[in-house]
């Protein structure tokens, strides 16, 4: 089991400290109380990182990313929220694919290799939750994903 704010807390600590150089600005809302979900500490910490440093890879600097924690009555959904590039609607169906990569010039300059998404995909669905993606051109994306709440 998880104590949420722990895995969200050390997912910062982890961006940061990777992304010194960079004027981060990552704010976190979620609920006074600490919420537990079923799951394995270090893939969820995985997920948030995963997602975290998407979000300032395609995200100007010093623009405000968000970590939001909604929970409901049998699971609690994680965003993360960003006011970068953003992902056009005919993209977003694959998104999740290994490796999937939406345009060859932004991969060049980003880095990476198209696993990152497939990995919170494969990671939070045998967590028993699902993941998706809403996003507008230029305006940015949320990421989120859901796990299932312990009672």
């Amino acid at each position: 089991d998880i104590v949420l704010s722990c895995a969200i807390n050390s997912s910062i600590n982890i961006i940061k400290k990777h992304y010194s150089h960079l004027n981060l600005n990552i704010k976190v809302k979620m609920m006074d109380k600490d919420i537990s979900v079923k799951g394995d500490y270090e893939s969820i910490s995985q997920v948030l990182v995963n997602l975290l440093e998407n979000a300032v890879k395609y995200s100007p600097e010093g623009e405000e990313i968000v970590i939001e924690v909604v929970e409901n009555d049998d699971e609690v959904k994680v965003m993360v929220t960003d006011n970068g590039t953003g992902i056009p609607n005919n993209e977003l169906p694959r998104i999740f694919e290994r490796f999937y990569r939406i345009d060859m010039a932004r991969s060049r300059k980003t880095g990476g290799t198209g696993l990152g998404l497939s990995i919170v995909k494969h990671l939070v669905e045998n967590h028993g939750g699902k993941v998706g993606v809403t996003s507008q051109i230029g305006k940015g994306s949320a990421f989120f994903f859901t796990l299932p709440k312990i009672k």
